[in-house]
């Protein structure tokens, strides 16, 4: 059954309506090291940024796009952490991405285990649709770079362009059965700014 008093954790850091141009990021395996299946990231200790992914960020948002997280994180179900302990968390890398001169519009997070059965937790898009607020955009322009199959068939609901990341929980060897199958397969986060800046320059 769902939690109805866990609600969606939405962190706003400035205006979205004039961007025209939007990637959305999944966090863990993509901004910060894949803290192993099961797990999570509890606090400052198991926050490791991958090499490179502030300068990916950084040239998303030289490059003039609008820069989104979605995030799954059940720990908040799980009383792993608190809401206030992840905004706190979430303030921490929003000052790192800024001070390597990139910037985030956003950060959603779903709090919610699958036994919930919520509308937010991805491959579900509800957290990409508050990002959008209703803005009319042609999605197959917008792209968002994940980790795992949940983020592609998120993007392929939603009806925008995934980018799989090998940072993360995916391995090589696990696309021959990977379904659906992503658009675009990459190194990690900056090799996939890099062709997305490319793609719509």
């Amino acid at each position: 059954m769902l939690n109805r008093k866990l609600l969606p954790l939405v962190v706003r850091t400035s205006p979205t309506g004039h961007f025209k141009k939007i990637v959305f990021l999944d966090r863990d395996g993509v901004i910060n090291r894949f803290p192993g299946q099961s797990a999570y990231v509890t606090g400052l200790q198991d926050f490791h940024l991958i090499p490179g992914a502030l300068r990916g960020i950084r040239r998303l948002a030289d490059a003039g796009f609008e820069v989104n997280v979605i995030s799954n994180q059940g720990c908040i179900a799980r009383k792993l952490i608190t809401p206030r302990a992840l905004r706190g968390l979430t303030a921490r890398m929003l000052t790192k991405v800024k001070k390597a001169g990139g910037r985030i519009q956003g950060v959603f997070y779903c709090p919610h285990q699958t036994s919930d059965q919520c509308f937010c937790k991805k491959p579900n898009t509800l957290l990409f649709k508050k990002a959008l607020r209703g803005r009319k955009l042609d999605l197959s322009k917008v792209f968002f770079i994940g980790d795992s199959r949940e983020d592609v068939e998120a993007a392929k609901r939603l009806g925008c362009r995934s980018l799989l990341v090998l940072s993360g929980r995916t391995r090589r060897r696990d696309l021959k059965k990977f379904e659906p199958k992503p658009d675009v397969v990459k190194k990690d986060l900056l090799e996939a700014a890099r062709w997305i800046v490319q793609k719509r320059s």
